[in-house]
């Protein structure tokens, strides 16, 4: 096969081309031997989660749901956006396993990889306390499934993306401003952020990179007096092997900006940053650029695992057999059920409570409207200050057979 890019077309994708040879030779196996008419529930979720992590943000519901659309199955899945628990599935699928057991491998990617990324994003976001969070990640990615990590990262709580495409397919406006390209090109920093300054629409803000040639606190005075009321900003994008303490750098930037009258000049950090450097900076900066830890995130290892085959209660070892549900409460108490057992009373704390798993696909046909990013988004930032003000929160969902 030639091709210029070692990448799949979406008709490759939708016709189940991407996938695990074994689960082509498993559906002929099966045509041939008279099995194709055996119906299997399957369900997709977590066993465990990375070290440290108590929860993870389902995402990847609409593509997912876009795969299955025209099978002759029904699906159950979580909303977009909504958080969950080790064992608690987020998506079920009911239907002939000839009809979708070939896309295993495409849905798990798909469920995966989006997860990933949106939860490290609202990880991110957590640890920023509520200063502006950017994902500038898609330089560590192929180009192929950038706009995808930029969608994901901004509905797991990123303020914005700086892909252009990326952006368009979310529904927002990129951001950024420039590379050390621009002032290298320029040969000095004066005359590259007047340059910006002349060129770019008053939109756009003047956010001057201060680290190229020399110190971060002597740039971040010399864009201030280069650009005056102008300056928004300022990006600190200093590489780790030159850093040495980063909040020092910051102190001291912020420091003289300060005593020389810029104090509206605020500070953008940027370059290598995972949880741990934004916390520490979150009270000191004004805002975060972070790329490789969300588009490379640790994997939430979501598996595929049929639990019903022909209406009986059946899965392999380690898994628990049957159908289920997952009820919350409002105060975030989950409770595991059979699929059809009724509960409307949490038995931790009393409170009313709701089904996670609701009706996706019937008959082959999506029947749940499809959400705009920006609107899970909101959805998601919601549900991380309900996560934060829970004052009693458990890893683990609590088994009930009623």
């Amino acid at each position: 096969m030639d091709r210029k890019l070692y990448v799949a077309s979406e008709e490759e994708i939708l016709a189940g081309k991407v996938t695990d040879v074994y689960f082509a030779r498993t559906k002929e196996v099966l045509e041939k031997s008279g099995k194709a008419y055996v119906r299997a529930y399957a369900e997709i979720h977590a066993y465990s989660f990375p070290r440290g992590y108590d929860w993870a943000i389902a995402a990847g519901i609409s593509e997912a749901a876009t795969l299955l659309e025209g099978r002759n199955v029904d699906v159950y899945a979580v909303e977009e956006g909504e958080f969950f628990r080790v064992y608690e599935p987020i998506m079920a699928i009911d239907g002939r396993y000839v009809e979708y057991g070939v896309y295993e491998s495409s849905l798990l990617g798909i469920l995966r990889h989006a997860t990933s990324i949106a939860t490290k994003s609202a990880r991110l976001k957590i640890a920023a306390n509520g200063k502006t969070l950017l994902f500038f990640g898609i330089r560590s990615i192929h180009p192929a499934i950038a706009p995808m990590a930029d969608v994901y990262a901004l509905i797991g709580g990123c303020d914005a993306v700086s892909n252009i495409l990326g952006a368009e397919l979310a529904g927002v406006k990129p951001v950024g401003t420039m590379p050390h390209a621009l002032i290298l090109v320029f040969g000095n920093q004066p005359d590259a952020w007047r340059a910006f300054d002349k060129v770019m629409p008053p939109d756009v803000p003047r956010i001057a990179l201060c680290d190229t040639l020399s110190d971060e606190r002597f740039e971040a005075l010399m864009a201030a007096e280069a650009l005056g009321e102008k300056l928004y900003g300022v990006r600190f994008d200093t590489p780790g092997s030159r850093r040495g303490s980063m909040r020092r750098i910051v102190e001291e930037a912020r420091w003289a900006l300060d005593i020389a009258g810029y104090k509206h000049v605020k500070i953008f950090v940027s370059g290598g940053l995972d949880e741990e450097q934004v916390r520490e900076l979150a009270d000191i900066a004004d805002g975060f650029g972070v790329g490789t830890s969300i588009a490379f995130p640790p994997s939430i290892d979501l598996a595929l695992d049929l639990v019903e085959v022909d209406g009986k209660p059946f899965s392999k070892k380690g898994k628990l057999p049957g159908r289920k549900q997952v009820y919350r409460c409002g105060k975030l108490h989950d409770t595991i059920t059979p699929f059809n057992a009724v509960l409307e009373r949490c038995p931790v704390c009393g409170e009313k409570v709701e089904p996670l798993l609701k009706p996706l696909i019937k008959n082959g046909k999506i029947i749940r409207e499809k959400a705009k990013p920006v609107e899970i988004r909101e959805k998601v930032l919601k549900r991380l200050e309900q996560l934060s003000e829970a004052k009693e929160f458990s890893r683990e969902p609590l088994l009930r057979v009623p």
